[in-house]
């Protein structure tokens, strides 16, 4: 019996591979680690918090959750737009030691799902120190065009100064 290589040496390649599901924004294509996503649904209406940052929508009840809306144009100070039947909510849950963080993120429509391996992962170019350089996880090339991957756990975590009364912790 004959055995074919790639069964019986593990490719190392293969160990670091991760798989992101993507989504538009402005033209732009970004990418969070799929293992973060809970869950993918339409936008609906959400409850106002009265002194929230400008980019949280609101509030859901997600089964017995409270779950925080952020509008990820607003919070990368992209031109605002109005929702439309393709407009999603992604919800993203993050386990830290403290408890899960629970958090969906507004985005004009969900694309594809890639998997990527880490060295086809690029640095971002240090352009800023603004609140949104830390977001950028890193840049890939995929079929032709660049791809924005974030860190969701970044992404997740609320500058102290615009925490609410334990409603968003981080």
């Amino acid at each position: 019996m004959t055995m074919n290589a790639a069964e019986t040496v593990k490719d190392p390649a293969r160990d670091h591979e991760q798989q992101f599901l993507t989504f538009m924004m402005a033209d732009e294509e970004y990418g969070v680690d799929i293992l973060a996503v809970q869950e993918i649904r339409g936008w609906e209406e959400s409850t106002l918090i009265p002194n929230a940052p400008e980019y949280i929508r609101g509030v859901i009840n997600l089964r017995g959750t409270i779950v925080p809306i952020m509008d990820l144009r607003i919070r990368f100070g992209l031109e605002r737009v109005e929702y439309s039947p393709l407009t999603v909510v992604i919800i993203l849950k993050v386990e830290k030691e403290h408890g899960d963080r629970v958090m969906g993120i507004v985005v004009d429509a969900v694309s594809d799902v890639y998997t990527i391996a880490d060295e086809d992962t690029r640095r971002p170019p240090e352009l800023s120190e603004d609140d949104n350089s830390g977001f950028i996880r890193g840049l890939v090339n995929v079929n032709g065009k660049m791809v924005i991957l974030l860190d969701v756990d970044e992404l997740l975590r609320i500058p102290e100064r615009q925490k609410m009364a334990g409603l968003l912790a981080g």
